[in-house]
């Protein structure tokens, strides 16, 4: 999407500051007054338009026979035609269709144009799953590194640097190889890219949707999220990278689509390969290819054929197998967070279990709120000037906070790890203490036990984390860093969900003869694992936050290895789910992009209201008269003048003003183009010049200056609804068909036009709510 847009030089902004709205260091115009023309000011950038003249012989000629660069391309923030696109791309498959019978070398890129997506998404895959296994080995040595040094080779990080040492099971941790800051020090032991920030996710579901962010996915943001993404999550901050690595998978696609023509120069088919992108990104953060097709198709993208759905199996499929190639944890499997759990659950385990999905969703609902009223707060106030020194504030609380507890002292992926884990006779963790009193044990199905000392520590420990980990978070994501939520999330769900399994596994133990236990649990038995509850606990919280719920169930599984427990995920999910939307219907993405004003138009939600074409069309009753451009009679003057004092996006092409019949549908920006290269390339090109957009022209006196036929820029099939079409089915349309905006017609006769900017201005005042305040602040 980094495209060098037409010349500026002849263009001014006449657009005020006030109706300016920053996101991520760019500057949009969403002003949307009520006594706004009718047209959609999504051009408000290029407002003056100044023309040259030339002297030349009289004659007519529809210069654009050739395309000229710029012609319809699409400008900064901006939203894609997506109809527009779907015909380029046939008309493009018909050309290299009818060339492949002529000649061998036509053939032969007619072959590769058909396998280009596959092999575009074998490049995905392989390039996100080596930043992946990049990022996973930096971030555990860089994390590691604050701690200490390996003496045998600065690039180990403190696992892979004592794999070699002789010390036993208790010392693990303890090798001559591995030397901490301190015993280095002291001789003992005790003691910029703007859009490089955030989780990106937001943004990839607008961009998805047919919004246009340049530079957003191109290649300084991908290097150098890649590089900060190392530091932001060795840094302890209360974050993680699974966010951003989609945002990462999706810089990939988008710079490789570069290599073909069929992606480069169409927008819609680029957004089919950005949603394979986001699908192999989730594939290489939890090492769950399933589970990311169902991310890309249930949360992220818009548009999703099944052609997509395929190569989207195929991209993820490919960046698994390369961070599995790459092996980043150094155990042979793609995440750190795999378990075997020796007993199964029973089914009246699904009632903590549905309580974990209440305490999930009331954590989501509470923490998007909170994080939202804390981001608008930085938005609308002088803190949001100060990004670098609120990153530095937010991490010496951190740090201030969290060293104290060996729990938040730990990397989150570390601490969620520990908590999945299911206890054996060999474990030396805390949460592990329990009071042995067996005689002996198959293997490592241990029965339940008295929880010791070291358990009852690490509860408090532990409920201390959990409040720690629920604020910083609030204050943490969305900071001019990048950061993931997903971790995080699954932190407070495994902390809050391995407390209650304690407890009903002590309660299991000292209480086995209670009606409840009677049935399935007996003494000596094992009859409950807290690590099963705190990975319950995480897909509570984690689908509370984001609203997910098949795919999420998926990762779930994918990401522990616990296929039999997909009944417990599924009902913490969907409990966590009904609960969150109960007290709010957002998840943590839709909320942030209504935050940051993004045109995104929500296909999950239904519209219900009576409401009729003509109550949202453009121009309203005391508006100004519709801005139109008449097929054969205007000038280059003319139209320069429409140019200069409007901002609208486009323009309609009819008959007459008398009689306004449409003919069809031209942009401004192609209009702009094709005058000033007419002007450079079309001798007799003067400011008095016609313009035609009609297939003949009538003859001209021999005096008269040359014609300029543009025909072949104008749109012949605009969408059209009639006055009394209901803004059920014109907001249906607008989603599944993406459109920039469709004409209102009564008996052919043109009367308006809705913008998609129209449709959700309408949408929330029929919420009685400010819709400045709403979409575009």
């Amino acid at each position: 999407m980094d495209q060098k847009g037409y010349r500026r030089g002849s263009f001014q902004s006449s657009t005020s500051d006030e109706d300016m709205l920053e996101i991520a260091g760019a500057s949009l115009d969403f002003s949307m007054a009520e006594d706004d023309p009718p047209l959609d000011r999504e051009m408000g950038g290029f407002t003056s338009y100044n023309g040259g003249g030339m002297n030349g012989t009289s004659k007519m000629m529809d210069f654009l026979e050739e395309p000229l660069p710029g012609v319809g391309t699409y400008e900064d923030f901006n939203t894609i035609d997506w109809v527009r696109e779907k015909s380029r791309d046939r008309d493009r498959h018909r050309e290299i269709t009818s060339r492949s019978k002529e000649s061998t070398w036509a053939l032969i890129h007619s072959v590769s144009d058909a396998f280009s997506g596959w092999l575009l998404m074998l490049f995905i895959g392989l390039l996100a799953g080596s930043l992946a296994g990049l990022i996973d080995i930096s971030a555990h040595w860089m994390t590691d590194l604050k701690e200490g040094v390996c003496l045998a080779g600065f690039w180990f990080n403190h696992e892979h640097c004592c794999w070699k040492s002789n010390t036993t099971f208790t010392d693990r941790d303890k090798c001559p190889e591995w030397m901490s800051w301190s015993q280095l020090i002291i001789g003992h032991g005790e003691g910029f890219a703007p859009y490089a920030c955030g989780s990106g996710i937001p943004e990839i579901k607008t961009i998805l949707s047919g919004f246009i962010i340049r530079g957003y996915l191109g290649k300084w943001t991908l290097i150098i999220k890649t590089i900060t993404l190392v530091l932001a999550v060795s840094s302890g901050l209360s974050l993680g990278k699974e966010g951003p690595l989609v945002h990462v998978a999706c810089c990939c696609g988008n710079i490789l689509c570069h290599l073909f023509t069929k992606y480069r120069k169409n927008e819609a088919k680029r957004r089919e390969v950005l949603s394979a992108a986001a699908a192999a990104g989730v594939s290489v953060a939890f090492g769950a290819p399933i589970g990311g097709v169902l991310f890309s198709l249930e949360e992220v993208s818009y548009y999703f054929p099944l052609k997509t759905l395929w190569r989207s199996f195929f991209a993820a499929l490919v960046a698994a197998f390369t961070l599995r190639s790459i092996n980043p944890f150094g155990n042979s499997r793609l995440v750190l967070f795999y378990v075997e759990f020796h007993m199964p659950w029973h089914l009246l385990e699904l009632v903590p279990f549905i309580l974990l999905g209440i305490f999930g969703g009331l954590w989501g609902a509470f923490f998007i709120r909170s994080n939202i009223a804390w981001c608008r707060r930085r938005k609308t106030t002088k803190l949001g000037k100060y990004p670098v020194l609120e990153v530095f504030v937010v991490t010496a609380i951190t740090a201030i906070l969290a060293f104290p507890n060996e729990y938040t002292r730990m990397s989150t992926s570390e601490l969620i790890s520990e908590l999945f884990n299911d206890c054996g006779i060999l474990d030396s963790s805390k949460l592990c203490e329990y009071v042995n009193d067996f005689n002996s044990t198959k293997g490592d199905d241990l029965p339940d036990r008295a929880a010791g000392p070291g358990v009852y520590t690490a509860m408090w420990q532990l409920a201390l984390a959990l409040i720690m980990k629920v604020f910083i978070t609030i204050f943490t994501f969305g900071m001019k860093v990048p950061s993931g939520l997903f971790i995080p999330s699954m932190a407070v769900g495994a902390i809050a969900g391995r407390l209650l399994g304690v407890a009903m596994e002590q309660l299991a133990f000292y209480h086995h003869d209670w009606i409840i236990f009677s049935g399935w649990c007996s003494q000596g038995a094992d009859c409950i694992t807290p690590g099963l509850y705190a990975m319950v606990g995480a897909a509570a919280c984690l689908g509370g936050v984001t609203r997910m719920t098949v795919s999420l169930v998926v990762i779930m599984f994918e990401l522990t290895g616990g296929l039999e427990y997909i009944v417990p995920l599924m009902a913490a999910a969907m409990t966590s789910k009904w609960v969150a939307d109960a007290i709010g219907r957002e998840g943590i993405y839709d909320a942030h992009i209504r935050l940051n004003g993004y045109p995104f138009l929500e296909a999950k939600e239904e519209f219900s209201h009576k409401t009729l074409a003509m109550d949202v069309m453009r121009p309203r009753r005391n508006d100004p008269p519709l801005t139109v451009i008449t097929q054969d009679s205007m000038t280059v003057e003319d139209i320069e003048t429409i140019i200069n004092e409007t901002t609208y996006s486009g323009y309609p092409v009819v008959v007459s003003r008398e009689s306004q019949r449409l003919v069809g549908f031209v942009l401004r920006r192609d209009l702009i183009i094709s005058i000033e290269n007419a002007r450079k390339k079309q001798d007799g090109i003067v400011s008095t010049s016609i313009i035609y957009f009609t297939d003949h022209s009538p003859p001209l006196p021999p005096s008269s200056p040359s014609m300029l036929k543009l025909r072949s820029i104008l749109d012949l099939s605009p969408f059209t609804v009639t006055d009394q079409t209901p803004m059920e089915i014109v907001v249906d349309i607008f989603r599944k068909l993406g459109l920039r905006q469709c004409l209102v017609t009564h008996n052919g006769k043109l009367l308006g036009i809705i913008t998609k900017k129209d449709v959700l201005k309408h949408i929330a005042q029929l919420a009685n709510q400010d819709p400045d305040s709403i979409l575009f602040n």
